[in-house]
């Protein structure tokens, strides 16, 4: 086996991109962020972060910046007080700006709600006296297992108002996933819907949390709020919403609680095991959530029009949708449904019903998109849209390129941000008016954070080395533990380089020659190829850049000769040939991959697929594709968004195969 010239570090260094764009005059004159927020942090960060918090309203003012004397557990604004909700809702109807939408939403089916910021204040109270009437007070938790309705929004923020903690749970995990999440946390109340919309059509969700409950001891009570209209069993715990809440009164005065009072616990799986219940606090929180939505986005909170696509199941939706924008008194939509419903243009139709501004999704739904047609977004009016963003993995750049050109008219930054649940906020983004953005890249930490590429002994990598992405200093918006659970806390994050004290969460990155940050996936999917240490992300990249590649999942496979060999699953775009599976424009395909990164990276086997193993998150499954292409049977498929995928695969896992 040959020896990688890279071996030293982590991960070898294969693509390139050398376009870049820089902001327009006009944008870089009027944008949020200003060049001097990176000196301004630099030369006292902690001064820096004050200032930050200065943008909330404190009903006491903290002591201490920082306190890291109990590494790795942080406390951020020490002795400050406030509420979180007030932040999000309150202040704003007091400032003159009651009138003011604060969300238009959308529901699936066509119906819609506009909620100013005052009928938002209203029935946060009532939803926040009526958790009060049923005993939910200080530091208990309510899970929250909902679609993307308001009341789920009301019911995040009554919970922040009365010092409670939510526990938000994506209303399509099953009823086993739910119960395990409110048994960790011992949840008092669970608040869900009698039912959902998905793709048209009303589907169950109470019956989940009927069975979830009966296994769960400690829920008092289930609130349920009326969206289908569909008939549900009925238990002495159940309560509607509408008969509950809406007998409340409209007023209800929020207490200031401590900064590192706990706002939110939000599961997230571990790759073994139960999932890790992560805890995010108060005034940290809530001051970096604000600072980057502010900076990142460019929102201006009279003209903007903002929509986050993702569900408030996951941190995205909970930083971006719910207390980030809310306490930049912004106006957004929030959308129910899935993006090809009644047809694959709704996106662009609710882009221009609402003359959205900015708009912020994930790659996976970029590439859907190119899978679907550029000749879609083309039909409609996106002129309002000035800001683009990406979240959730590395976007590939042709992707980016398409999404900029398609959707951007050639014109919008794209922010490609990358963080965690474990994160809390954005860490590492192009600033928009600030920074010239590079396809594919999310370029460098944001002021105030310290983030960098090391080598397995925790040492900085050059410019044009890969290796792992470490945080090296704390953040206010960081994870205060895994609940309940500090030694797994301290093992999962901290451990790796422990010596440095550097977090870790898994992530491999590399440099390349200006410097900026490449995201490469977990290091536990880099593939070792006759010594070559390869990220999926590149080899994906690669495929992705050929034009009739939608998207593109890789994955590693035992190989007697070379270690590993590497396995592409690939969806055409809309529009490619129906020959395109052949072998032919398969060898066009590894041929090309050569071309871009080397022969290295050549594909030993390419795989035409209808669809990619996903989870509902949209993240790929690639332990599934593993599976199929080392011939084993096929794990788990129960968090999959359609399991039935996997069969697809499977049965065409012989019509691809192509070797040297």
């Amino acid at each position: 086996m040959t020896q990688s010239p890279g071996q030293g570090q982590a991960l070898d260094n294969l693509l390139t991109e050398s376009r870049t764009f820089p902001p327009s005059d006009e944008f870089a004159a009027q944008a949020n962020a200003k060049p001097e927020l990176y000196e301004e942090a630099k030369a006292d960060r902690e001064a820096f972060w004050a200032k930050q918090a200065e943008r909330l309203h404190w009903d006491t003012k903290w002591t201490q910046v920082l306190d890291w004397s109990n590494a790795p557990f942080a406390k951020w604004f020490v002795g400050g007080k406030l509420n979180v909700a007030y932040n999000c809702v309150d202040r704003h109807v007091e400032s003159g700006h009651g009138d003011q939408v604060a969300i238009h939403w959308e529901g699936e089916p066509g119906d819609s709600r506009a909620i100013t910021y005052g009928e938002l204040q209203r029935e946060v109270s009532k939803a926040a006296n009526a958790l009060a009437s049923l005993g939910i007070g200080a530091e208990d938790r309510v899970a929250i297992y909902m679609p993307m309705v308001p009341e789920a929004i009301f019911a995040m923020l009554a919970c922040a108002r009365l010092g409670a903690m939510h526990s938000v749970v994506f209303g399509g995990f099953s009823a086993e996933a739910l119960r395990t999440r409110i048994e960790d946390s011992s949840c008092k109340l669970v608040i869900t819907t009698d039912g959902q919309y998905r793709r048209g059509n009303p589907a169950p969700l109470k019956p989940a949390v009927d069975e979830a409950v009966a296994g769960a001891p400690s829920v008092e009570k289930v609130l349920v709020v009326k969206r289908t209209n569909t008939e549900v069993a009925w238990t002495d715990k159940d309560v509607w919403w509408h008969e509950l809440v809406d007998a409340q009164s409209d007023q209800h005065t929020p207490e200031a609680f401590d900064s590192e009072h706990p706002l939110f616990i939000l599961y997230t799986s571990g790759t073994t095991g139960k999932p890790k219940g992560i805890l995010h606090t108060s005034g940290g929180y809530l001051t970096q959530a604000s600072y980057t939505h502010h900076n990142v986005f460019d929102l201006k909170p009279d003209t903007d029009v903002y929509w986050c696509t993702a569900d408030i199941g996951w941190v995205t939706g909970h930083s971006y949708i719910v207390y980030g924008p809310l306490s930049n008194r912004v106006t957004q939509v929030v959308y129910e449904g899935t993006p090809n419903t009644p047809h694959e243009g709704r996106h662009w139709e609710i882009v221009q019903k609402y003359g959205v501004s900015i708009y912020y999704t994930a790659p996976t739904l970029i590439r859907t998109f190119m899978k679907w047609g550029a000749d879609i977004p083309a039909k409609y009016d996106l002129s309002s849209l000035r800001v683009l963003g990406s979240v959730g993995e590395p976007i590939n750049p042709e992707a980016w390129i398409w999404y900029r050109e398609n959707v951007g008219g050639g014109k919008t930054p794209i922010v490609d941000t990358w963080w965690q649940t474990e994160t809390g906020a954005i860490m590492i983004s192009p600033l928009p008016g600030v920074v010239s953005t590079k396809p594919g890249s999310a370029q460098r930490p944001l002021p105030g954070i310290g983030a960098k590429v090391v080598n397995d002994e925790g040492v900085e990598v050059p410019h044009g080395g890969g290796g792992y992405l470490v945080l090296d200093e704390p953040w206010p918006s960081m994870l205060r533990g895994i609940w309940g659970d500090e030694e797994r806390y301290r093992d999962t994050y901290w451990s790796r380089f422990a010596e440095q004290g550097f977090y870790f969460a898994g992530d491999g990155a590399k440099y390349d020659d200006d410097g900026d940050i490449w995201l490469l996936g977990r290091v536990d999917d880099v593939m070792n190829v006759s010594g070559h240490r390869i990220s999926t992300t590149e080899v994906e990249s690669a495929l992705v850049s050929h034009p009739t590649v939608a998207e593109a999942a890789v994955v590693g496979a035992s190989d007697a000769t070379t270690g590993q060999g590497i396995v592409a699953f690939v969806i055409l775009r809309g529009g490619a040939g129906s020959d395109a599976g052949g072998a032919e424009a398969i060898k066009a395909l590894r041929d090309h991959v050569a071309k871009e990164i080397g022969p290295i990276a050549k594909p030993r086997q390419i795989m035409v697929v209808p669809e990619l193993p996903k989870t509902r998150s949209g993240k790929i499954m690639r332990r599934l594709l593993r599976d199929v292409a080392e011939n084993r049977a096929v794990g788990d498929v129960t968090t999959l968004a359609d399991s039935s995928v996997m069969d697809l695969i499977s049965a065409g896992l012989q019509s691809g195969k192509s070797e040297d």
